[in-house]
């Protein structure tokens, strides 16, 4: 089971932090232009914090390329104590965990994810990260707990993703008729022109083949 997360991804929890927090930003503009000397240091100070957090964020990424996991291990660290309101905390955990999965270091991995689903501040980042220690959980054999995560209520870019989880669990649990619903109800709530499509209707027939046999 796949258990790195897509561009696609990623870019929904872009899109729902830009929806969730494009207000407040505007606002914040607004009152530093009337307040013009507070507001002005305020706005380029929170500027210099998320560019020094962007900046970690990209050693991440190149030490977790270098495949040196200590020293992206203490930036992630570094960025979710002093830069957690940015989310580039929350990115640098998940891409962590999911070297961390390659590596064969599942319960390392399952803490960066859950510390991102408690405490990232954007909700696709929430989704992703449970998203991943669902599929974690599923490599694991931890069907029950990995459940539990899937069903819970996510935002409407990943409802369809973490329904097709829950199919596949029931899958591998030799539950088909619930294998088919689930697969169903992914589809459904998924836009007709998504990709995944396809792949989730295979599915669904073949839960619907094994089932009547």
């Amino acid at each position: 089971m796949d258990i790195y997360a897509s561009d696609d991804e990623k870019g929904e929890a872009i899109k729902n932090w830009w929806r969730e927090n494009g207000r407040s930003v505007v606002t914040g503009v607004v009152l530093g232009g009337a307040v013009i000397f507070g507001g002005r240091y305020w706005i380029n100070f929170q500027q210099a914090k998320t560019e020094q957090a962007a900046a970690m964020y990209q050693q991440v990424q190149f030490n977790i390329s270098e495949a040196d996991l200590t020293a992206a291990e203490d930036l992630t660290q570094e960025l979710m104590q002093s830069h957690s309101k940015t989310p580039y905390a929350a990115f640098a955990a998940i891409e962590l965990a999911a070297e961390q999965v390659r590596n064969d270091q599942a319960a390392a991995a399952l803490e960066y994810l859950k510390w991102t689903a408690d405490k990232a501040k954007l909700t696709g980042q929430k989704d992703l990260a449970r998203l991943r220690m669902v599929r974690v959980l599923v490599d694991q054999g931890e069907y029950e707990q990995a459940m539990q995560l899937a069903q819970q209520p996510a935002s409407a870019g990943f409802t369809s993703l973490f329904a097709e989880l829950e199919g596949d669990i029931h899958l591998v649990q030799e539950n088909k008729a619930e294998a088919y619903e689930a697969y169903r109800n992914a589809i459904s709530s998924m836009d007709a022109d998504d990709p995944r499509k396809i792949l989730l209707e295979m599915k669904r027939d073949d839960a619907a083949v094994i089932n009547e046999g």
